[in-house]
């Protein structure tokens, strides 16, 4: 702009020209090379220093990279210069001191970060060098490696044509072989460098040797011009600028070896970009093509089938299938599909499917069930010649209070039927008597004589080899007599026939005898082969003789067993011990059980801690034929399970979950209800409505707990039953009265009782808990309570008929009938029905009944009344009233 200053006018004007601008950017190029090859032109750019208006040098401070000087220049001020465009009159104003000294810091800051990107440039630059040497030996090395393989290849060619040689010419071949007709010494034509080896190029960065960059400070504090680009990381050139400033990119070096082959390169990625330099080795898949090649088509021969034996059990899923085949789960899939089931490899298949897979793959199959881990361990044979003999195992069986337990007490001299509560046996025991004569041991067994305990009437005929047949000479043969030879048949043991009680007056054995004939019982002196005695277990009268043909019938039997095989036997009796724990009272039947053993019975297991003889005196062992009481196992077992002796506790873990499986399966089908047959679902449509009287029953021990629950089952009808909400062996806990309270139902204990806790709860919830010793007494009193639940029988008693004569309207009373009573009498309030033309069309009460002008309470035959109904007057004449009375009558089960 020009500068007119005029006194009279002070406006500014523009001249005509256009002002303009000269570029202070001088541009460049510089190609730069890669290690892995490639290379790129970039563009650099130098920018000129701008001039201050002062006429102070001004360096730039955008300036990437520059050297740091070698020393710095003293500051001394700029000698002041007129202004630059003075003649052109614009005027530039001068830089204030705040301006100069942020303009200083500014480059102060611009310096610290060229050195400080120099330092990092220099590092780069020595790690490059480090890197480049590193490559440069492994190339050496490979080449080294190369020479060696190529000269080792020369002489074996060498040998193998002088061997060819000298072989032609011992056996008059040739006089001059093929192979000889080129020099010996001729070295093979070098094999053409396979690809993936380090030496088969020369990269950019072995042809460069590694330099580092010393660029001078420019003239007048100019900076040298920076490479600037994406690929600064790849460490600073060498850029060379001549005399006029222009930046020109530096020659590379010449190298004097003839560069090798150059690999033949793929498709260019990231990953092949960085990886170039790389030694590549021979992949997993070359390598077993190659092996493929070189085997040609021994691989497409068959194989030989494996032929295995699958063991199957009920339930296998496909995987573990075909890994036991040692086939594919694809293959067993396939031929799931092709039979028209659709499978994943982790369903379950059952053991039929599996077997007909198993069979048409061409393998052999081996069922096994979840029942077989109780294999082998009962009734294992033993051999002849271990065999010794062993006591008999006598029952006593009989009527109630025919003196079973007596004769026991006699025959042991103890005093059992003292401590019974009622005088009559609940309990199955087990004893071991000793004969006078011989001094062998008898182990008896006494079982309860009522009619509940049947189950253990039939667990002791199982474990005996003789029954003693109790009867009293004063009763005769009695139901559970009956019972009792049935038992004994059905187990098919001898019976010995005991006539007790022959010291009463009126006793009759002779009738006892005729009466065992209808039960086809013929004793000896009858003709038949069952021997009879009478004894007296009062007086102790020919007991003796009793042991005596109990010895002999043993005899004959020839009672052997081995007693050093795994003890085996019978749990008789099991109970809850608050003190002792779970006790179980075992007859031993073969073997010997000792302390420490391992045992299963059920679904319980555990370790013998204690055996307790019938004397109640600790043993370390139990023969065959002895009872013992077990302590040691984790829960009391049921009555009547079978004992065995197991190798270890992985195996009656094994056993025992099997079984407690079961124990479940079974408890849940019978919850579920019989989904069976149409009778069984008209049978359960029958008790769908019946009331429940819930029970919860505690015992003192299993067989008791096993009659009571036997006896409260036979009491249900279709319209009453008890509901056994729980059932155990122990006495009466909170959680027993915690569960009466949320069913709202009664605690029976048997011969045990609740504890304080327990009682105290059960007080305060008001849940009732009776105390029963003595069968009989509890089935009775739950019988009453269950009748009391039947809905009452309703009885209709007929009082007598009448004939409607007339009927008459009488003002606020209604139609009336004048009637006739022709038979029976008639009674105010009774029920009555109205029957027209043998139809009955209305029922209700007699409302008003009148004799004249008065109200009566009855009306005999043959007199007239008057009569009304309640909310009915549609009576005509000729209709017949039949009046009668509604009894409610109580049920009982």
């Amino acid at each position: 702009m020009v500068d007119t200053k005029t006194p009279g006018d002070k406006k500014l004007s523009v001249p005509s020209k256009t002002l303009s601008l000269k570029p202070r950017v001088e541009t460049g190029t510089v190609r730069q090379s890669f290690s892995h090859g490639r290379s790129k032109q970039v563009v650099v750019e130098k920018r000129g220093k701008r001039r201050i208006g002062d006429g102070g040098p001004e360096p730039q401070a955008a300036e990437v990279a520059k050297p740091a000087p070698a020393a710095p220049a003293p500051s001394r001020p700029a000698p002041p210069s007129p202004p630059r465009n003075a003649g052109s009159g614009v005027v530039l104003r001068t830089l204030t001191e705040d301006e100069r000294s942020a303009r200083a810091s500014a480059l102060a800051d611009a310096k610290q970060r060229e050195i400080e990107e120099r330092r990092q440039a220099e590092e780069e630059a020595q790690r490059r060098a480090v890197r480049e040497a590193a490559e440069r030996a492994e190339r050496e090395a490979a080449e080294t490696r190369r020479k060696a393989e190529e000269e080792r290849h020369r002489h074996e060619d060498e040998a193998k044509r002088k061997a060819e040689t000298e072989a032609k010419k011992r056996f008059g071949e040739g006089e001059q072989p093929q192979s000889a007709a080129r020099p010996a010494t001729a070295a093979p034509a070098a094999p053409a460098p396979r690809p993936g080896t380090a030496t088969a190029r020369p990269t950019a960065s072995a042809a460069r040797p590694a330099t580092t960059t010393q660029r001078p400070a420019g003239p007048a504090g100019r900076a040298p011009a920076v490479a600037a680009g994406p690929d600064e990381d790849e460490g600073p050139r060498q850029i060379r600028r001549g005399p006029g400033g222009a930046v020109r990119p530096a020659a590379a070096p010449k190298t004097t070896h003839k560069p090798g082959p150059q690999k033949e390169r793929g498709r260019l990625t990231v990953v092949t970009a960085l990886n170039a330099d790389d030694v590549r080795e021979r992949s997993i898949a070359s390598f077993r093509r190659r092996t493929q090649r070189l085997k040609g088509h021994a691989s497409n021969e068959p194989k030989e089938k494996l032929v295995r034996e699958v063991t199957i059990p009920e339930a296998i899923t496909i995987q573990e299938l075909a890994n036991r085949m040692s086939e594919r789960a694809v293959d067993v899939i396939r031929m799931l599909m092709k039979q028209g089931a659709m499978h994943k490899i982790t369903d379950v298949i059952d053991a039929d499917t599996a077997q007909l897979i198993a069979e048409e793959l061409g393998h052999t199959v081996k069922r096994v069930a979840a029942s077989d881990v109780e294999e082998g361990l009962f009734d294992a044979v033993d051999d002849s010649t271990d065999t010794e003999p062993r006591s008999p195992v006598v029952t006593v069986m009989g009527h109630v209070d025919h003196g079973k337990t007596s004769l026991l007490d006699a025959l042991r001299h103890a005093n059992v039927v003292s401590g019974e509560a009622g005088g009559i046996t609940q309990h199955i025991g087990a004893y071991q008597v000793s004969s006078p004569e011989t001094g062998k041991k008898i182990t008896f067994i006494d079982t309860p004589g009522h009619a509940a305990f049947t189950a253990m009437r039939a667990r002791g005929a199982k474990v005996t080899d003789i029954v003693v047949l109790v009867v009293a000479a004063d009763d005769g043969v009695m139901p559970q007599t009956v019972e009792a030879i049935n038992h004994a048949k059905a187990a098919r043991v001898p019976i010995i026939v005991a006539i007790n009680k022959i010291d009463k007056p009126d006793a009759k054995p002779e009738r006892v005898r005729t009466e065992l004939l209808q039960h086809e019982v013929q004793v000896e002196s009858f003709g038949g082969d069952v021997v009879d005695v009478e004894v007296s277990a009062k007086n102790k009268t020919n007991l003796d003789k009793l042991l005596e043909m109990i010895a002999l019938q043993a005899e004959i039997l020839d009672l052997k067993t081995n007693s050093h095989r795994p003890a085996e036997g019978t749990v008789i009796e099991a109970k809850l011990d608050r003190g002792r724990g779970p006790v179980a009272t075992v007859l031993v039947q073969r073997g010997t059980l000792h302390v420490g053993d391992i045992i299963v019975a059920g679904a319980e297991m555990g370790r013998v801690r204690a055996l307790i003889s019938d004397q109640g005196e600790t043993v370390q062992e139990a023969g065959p034929s002895v009872p013992v009481e077990v302590l040691g196992f984790n829960g009391p077992p049921e009555a009547g399970d079978r004992l065995a002796v197991v190798e270890n506790e992985a195996r009656a873990r094994q056993i025992t979950s099997y079984r407690a499986h079961q124990k479940r399966e079974n408890a849940a089908a019978s919850i579920s209800g019989m989904r069976g047959s149409l009778e069984q679902m008209m049978s359960q449509l029958k008790t769908a409505g019946r009331k429940e009287f819930p029970l919860i029953v505690k015992a003192d021990v299993q067989g008791s707990l096993e009659a009571i629950l036997g006896s409260l089952e036979k009491l249900g009808t279709d319209e009453v039953a008890a509901r056994i909400l729980h059932a155990g062996v122990g006495g009466i806990s909170e959680s027993d009265v915690t569960l009466a309270e949320g069913f709202n139902a009664a605690i029976i204990g048997f011969s045990v009782r609740a504890n304080k806790e327990a009682a105290a709860a059960a007080k305060r919830n008001g849940i009732e808990i009776r105390y029963y010793n003595i069968i009989y007494d509890l089935v009775d009193d739950v019988k009453k309570a269950m009748s009391g639940l039947l809905a009452p029988t309703l009885r209709e008693t007929m009082l007598g008929n009448a004939e409607i004569l007339e009927i008459f309207n009488i003002s606020k009373v209604g139609k009336v009938a004048g009637c006739r009573v022709t038979d029976g009498t008639v009674e105010r309030g009774a029920n009555v029905r109205l029957i027209r033309d043998n139809v009955v069309v209305h029922e209700g009460k007699l409302s008003t009944l009148k004799r004249f002008k008065d109200e009566v309470k009855e009306v005999q035959s043959g007199q007239e009344c008057g009569m009304a109904f309640e909310s009915y007057h549609d009576m005509r004449v000729g209709d017949v009233i039949e009046c009668y009375r509604v009894e409610t009558i109580q049920r009982s089960l």
